[in-house]
């Protein structure tokens, strides 16, 4: 892991975050600028830049990531009304930490930009 890498330091528990769900290869907890009333990152402990940066061998990794997204977006009961997943990828798609993450967004009628 990236020492300067921000969700690395949160993955190592050397930086704070409201920590919503984690298990041995992701971590999932609140963002810090919510775009929704419900908005929470999904996080690989494995430092991965981005979607551009994954290897044939993230295959599974990124399987398991839509799974774990599903399962807190059911638990914050999400799932009856829907939920939005988003991927950005680079700076000018909006993409401001270097690992990859995935957004869930929900709690309200989200438009479409």
């Amino acid at each position: 892991m990236l020492i300067s890498c921000l969700f690395c330091k949160i993955a190592n528990k050397e930086t704070p975050a409201d920590i919503v769900y984690e298990d041995d290869k992701f971590l999932a907890f609140k963002d810090i600028n919510p775009q929704a009333p419900v908005h929470i990152l999904v996080i690989p402990k494995k430092h991965i830049p981005s979607v551009d940066h994954l290897e044939v061998q993230d295959k599974e990794l990124m399987g398991e990531m839509f799974l774990v997204a599903q399962k807190v977006a059911r638990e914050k009961k999400l799932s009856p009304n829907g939920y939005r997943l988003v991927l950005n990828v680079g700076k000018e798609a909006g993409q401001t930490v270097n690992h990859l993450h995935l957004h869930i967004l929900g709690g309200k009628t989200l438009p479409w930009p």
